[in-house]
């Protein structure tokens, strides 16, 4: 039997095969076949333009959130420190990775604690929902949430992640009955996140069910994780098997609509594949409340603090542009038929 790689190991590797290695899915996210109709006379001033909106009891600046990407070394904690440092400067959301490793190794812990640089950043923990099938409960719920007193708690979703692992936790029955549990029990809103492969009329409406306050997509269109194992891969087996899932999934933009259409009260997140401002900008109007990046601001924050701030102050900027040009003063306007269904 293949000796298993230590979790510390994996988010090492994961950060360097995402930095090196051409990880993307075989999908696009579908929002290259939606335009918006622009206004040659918008009537409005740029600098006027209003980005901000309130969640979850925080002012945020812009509807951009820094997607959950890593945690567990000393790597991953010079890269969350200045994600979030930049994401309390431009005041904006951000999810950390999955603090599995810092549940079973407290002294990982530091890793993921970045109140230090942002004190009021809206701040999202992250565990894996398929542990509850593995001895995880409430506990290590709450545990999450303090460890870095975060304002919500994410519970990925990652069933093709697993899989395709070599000796992944694939046991994913009865979890609906769980997270509805922890949803009754934990003193924060609960999000269930996808990540990579999008959401489902069908998943959308169980996930409902359970008590979420918010379903992240994550669809199909950007990292493909079973790329990410495959480059992981211990042997020719587990390469071609998480190989044949370059091109499965859920593409983003018919994620958001699937939620849209199964329960239309839901707050959406959009993220998978998302490049830049003017995407956010389609996500929402499309439905959704924030748009989620992580591969752009990955690659910033493995630079500085400062690359890191600049790329979402750009990406800011590109969301007021699109709003701008199509004559929308708001994020509410935007949801507003200003997009256009025009297939490539």
């Amino acid at each position: 039997m293949t000796k298993v790689a230590p979790i510390d190991q994996r988010k090492a590797d994961h950060i360097k095969i995402n930095l090196e290695q051409d990880v993307r899915s075989a999908l696009t996210t579908g929002l290259e076949n939606y335009r918006f109709i622009h206004e040659a006379l918008p009537e409005l001033d740029l600098n006027r333009i209003d980005t901000s909106l309130s969640l979850f009891g925080k002012k945020l600046n812009s509807p951009i959130l820094v997607s959950s990407m890593t945690g567990g070394t000393s790597e991953a904690e010079t890269i969350n420190l200045r994600l979030a440092e930049a994401a309390q400067e431009c005041g904006i959301a951000m999810g950390v990775g999955s603090q599995r490793a810092a549940i079973e190794h407290p002294e990982q812990a530091s890793t993921f604690q970045v109140r230090r640089v942002a004190a009021d950043i809206l701040l999202f923990a992250n565990l894996g929902a398929v542990q509850f099938n593995y001895g995880y409960g409430i506990d290590e719920c709450k545990k999450a949430v303090d460890m870095i007193q975060a304002d919500a708690l994410y519970l990925h979703l990652n069933p093709v992640q697993e899989a395709v692992q070599d000796a992944g936790d694939t046991n994913f029955e009865g979890l609906a009955k769980k997270i509805e549990e922890v949803c009754k029990k934990l003193e924060v809103p609960v999000i269930a996140k996808e990540v990579g492969w999008g959401i489902s009329e069908r998943s959308a409406k169980l996930l409902s069910d359970c008590g979420v306050q918010a379903i992240d997509v994550a669809g199909a269109g950007g990292t493909s994780w079973s790329q990410v194992e495959m480059h992981r891969a211990p042997d020719e087996f587990t390469r071609q098997l998480a190989a044949t899932f370059v091109g499965w999934g859920i593409p983003t933009s018919e994620s958001i609509l699937n939620v849209k259409k199964a329960v239309p009260e839901m707050t959406i997140f959009a993220s998978g594949g998302i490049k830049d401002g003017l995407d956010i900008a389609k996500c929402i109007a499309l439905g959704a409340t924030l748009g989620g990046m992580a591969g752009n601001f990955l690659k910033a924050a493995a630079i500085s603090t400062e690359k890191a701030a600049e790329m979402m102050k750009l990406t800011k900027r590109q969301i007021e542009v699109a709003m701008f040009a199509a004559g929308v003063g708001t994020l509410e306007g935007l949801k507003v038929g200003k997009l256009v269904n025009d297939p490539q």
